[in-house]
C-alpha cells in the first residue's frame, strides 16, 4: 500500500506539498530546510532517492540506515530545528531501489532551521526570516488556527502528572521498542513532544494547553478550562434522561480509556475475520471515534463533547473549526489537523494513526458492523452518526448489565488481596488469556483494582485488591 502511495506521489511530481531529494550516497543538507518549510506551511511528503524530475535513482543501501538516524537525531536537536519535532522516516524499496520517505505533518508552531524561518511556496523553500511582514503573518496564522499552543506561563512541571508521562513513554515503547522517548527524562519528553513552547514574537514561554490536556492534574485542567468535559451517555430505555452516563473531566489519555470502556460496556462486538485473523470491529471503529472526539476538538469552545448510544444510532458531537461544511465524502476528502501536537502524541502512543486514515477505517469497518455507512458532518459542531439495529443495542444493554454485576462481584471479592488464579476461579472463567485481557486488565486500567506490588507487576506473588476510591455503587 505504501509503495503504491509513494509511486503516485512521484508520478504527481514536485509541488507545494511534495519534494524530492537525490541523496544517492549521502543526505542532502537542504532536506532540513524543506522539513522546516513543510512544518510551517501545510505539511508535506519528502522522498529521498529521487531526482527533481521524478527519476528514481535510489540510495546506496549501505548508507540508508545512517541517513535515517541522522534525520531523527537532527529534527530532535533544538540547535538545528527549533522547536524540535519527532516523526519517523520510512525505508521503502521500489523497483529494487532503496528510498527514504518522510511524511511531515503541519505543525501548530513556527519552526526555525539553523535559526532561520522557512516557508513553502509552489515547489520551493523560501527563507522569510528577514521579511518581518511574512513572519508576522505566519505567527498570526498559527496562533489563530491552533488553540492547543496557547501558553500558560504560570503552569509548572509539578502541575503535570509524572505517572501519565511515564505511561506515555511505556506505550510509545510498546509501539516501537527503540522509541526515542525511552531515552528522555520527563521534561525532555515534553519538549520533544512540543508541549513546552516559546513565542518568539512576545518572548512568552511555558507549558501549552496541549500539555495540560494530555498530562495535567484534574484540578489544573478544570482551572484552565472550567467548561471542559466529555459526556458518554446510554439512552435506550430512558430516552428522556439516560440509562447510564460517564461524565468525563480528566486528562485526554484517561478520557480515551473511559470512552472505550463505556463503549465496550454497552455495545456488542460482532465476530469478524480479516485475512484469517479475528479482529474487533467495535474496537476498530470506536478507537477512531474516541480519538476524533479528543484530538480534533476546539477546546476553547464551551460546547461539551458527547458520545450518545441510542436504540437506532450512535452519535458523537464535538466543537470544531471547520475547513468545509456538510457531509464528508471519503473518496474526495482532504484531512486537516485540528490539534497537530495532541494528534502526534496520540499517534506515538498507539491511540491514533496517520491523519486521514481514520475516515477510511470508519467507512471500511462500519459497513461490516452495522450494515450501513456512517455519516460524518463537518460544521461548527462535528458529528459522527452510525445507524444500528435496536435489537443489537438492546442485546448489548442486557449483556452490559450482566457484565456490570459480575464486575461488582469481583470487586466485592477483592476487598482482601487476591491472586489472579483466585479471582479467575471465583468467576469460573477457564481461559487465562481471555480473563487477563477482558476482565483483569480493564479493571486495573480503570483504577478499580490495585496491584499489591505495583513495582513488580509480573511477580508470581502479585495480588490485587479493590481500590477504595473507585468502588462502583
Amino acid at each position: 500500500m505504501i509503495v503504491e502511495k509513494i509511486t503516485q506521489l512521484i508520478d504527481q511530481g514536485e509541488g507545494l506539498s511534495v519534494e524530492f531529494k537525490e541523496s544517492h550516497t549521502k543526505l542532502n543538507k537542504e532536506v532540513y530546510k524543506t522539513i522546516c518549510a513543510f512544518l510551517n506551511r501545510n505539511g508535506g511528503h519528502l522522498v529521498l532517492g529521487v531526482k527533481n524530475n521524478g527519476e528514481i535513482v535510489g540510495i546506496v543501501p549501505e548508507v540508508v540506515e545512517q541517513i535515517k538516524k541522522d534525520i531523527v537525531t537532527t529534527i530532535n536537536n533544538p540547535q538545528k530545528l527549533n522547536p524540535p519535532c519527532y516523526f519517523l522516516p520510512e525505508e521503502i524499496e521500489i523497483n529494487g531501489k532503496k528510498i527514504v520517505y518522510l511524511s511531515v505533518p503541519e505543525s501548530s508552531q513556527v519552526h526555525r532551521c539553523n535559526n532561520r524561518i522557512y516557508d513553502r511556496n509552489e515547489d520551493a523553500d523560501f527563507d522569510i526570516t528577514d521579511n518581518s511582514s511574512q513572519v508576522a503573518q505566519l505567527y498570526i496564522r498559527k496562533q489563530s488556527t491552533y488553540s492547543e499552543n496557547q501558553i500558560f506561563p504560570y503552569v509548572e512541571y509539578d502541575n503535570l502528572r509524572s505517572d501519565l508521562i511515564q505511561r506515555a513513554r511505556k506505550l510509545a515503547k510498546g509501539e516501537r521498542p527503540d522509541h526515542p522517548w525511552g531515552e528522555l527524562d520527563n521534561k525532555e519528553l515534553l519538549n520533544s513532544a512540543r508541549l513546552y513552547h516559546k513565542d518568539y514574537k512576545t518572548g512568552e514561554q511555558g507549558y501549552t494547553l496541549a500539555a495540560i490536556l494530555l498530562f495535567g492534574k484534574d484540578v489544573v485542567i478544570q482551572n484552565v478550562l472550567p467548561h471542559y468535559k466529555t459526556d458518554a451517555i446510554l439512552r435506550v430505555e430512558n430516552i428522556d434522561r439516560y440509562d447510564d452516563r460517564d461524565d468525563i473531566r480528566t486528562n485526554l489519555i484517561e478520557s480515551y480509556d473511559r470512552l472505550m470502556a463505556f463503549v465496550a460496556k454497552h455495545l456488542p462486538d460482532k465476530f469478524f475475520l480479516e485475512k484469517d485473523q479475528r479482529i474487533s470491529l467495535r474496537d476498530k471503529i470506536f478507537r477512531e471515534v474516541a480519538a476524533n472526539i479528543l484530538i480534533h476538538r476546539e477546546y476553547l469552545n464551551p460546547f461539551p463533547a458527547k458520545l450518545i448510544i441510542e436504540k437506532e444510532k450512535i452519535l458523537t458531537e464535538n466543537a470544531n473549526k471547520p475547513h468545509g461544511h456538510g457531509l464528508i465524502d471519503p473518496s474526495n476528502f482532504t484531512p486537516y489537523p485540528k490539534n497537530p501536537v495532541i494528534a502526534r502524541v496520540f499517534k506515538e502512543i498507539g491511540r491514533a494513526d496517520e491523519l486521514g486514515s481514520g475516515v477510511k477505517n470508519l467507512f471500511k469497518y462500519s459497513k461490516e458492523y452495522s450494515g450501513q455507512d456512517p455519516k460524518l458532518l463537518e460544521d461548527d459542531v462535528f458529528r459522527f452518526i452510525l445507524p444500528v439495529t435496536p435489537q443489537a443495542t438492546m442485546q448489548a444493554t442486557m449483556q452490559a448489565t450482566m457484565q456490570d454485576d459480575r464486575l461488582k462481584a469481583i470487586l466485592n471479592f477483592c476487598k482482601e488481596p487476591r491472586s489472579r488464579a483466585e479471582i479467575q476461579t471465583y468467576t469460573g472463567i477457564k481461559n487465562r488469556d481471555y480473563f487477563r485481557k477482558e476482565i483483569l486488565n480493564p479493571l486495573i486500567e480503570q483504577g478499580l483494582l490495585k496491584l499489591t506490588s505495583p513495582d513488580k507487576p509480573k511477580s508470581p506473588k502479585q495480588k490485587y485488591r479493590r481500590s477504595k476510591d473507585r468502588i462502583k455503587k
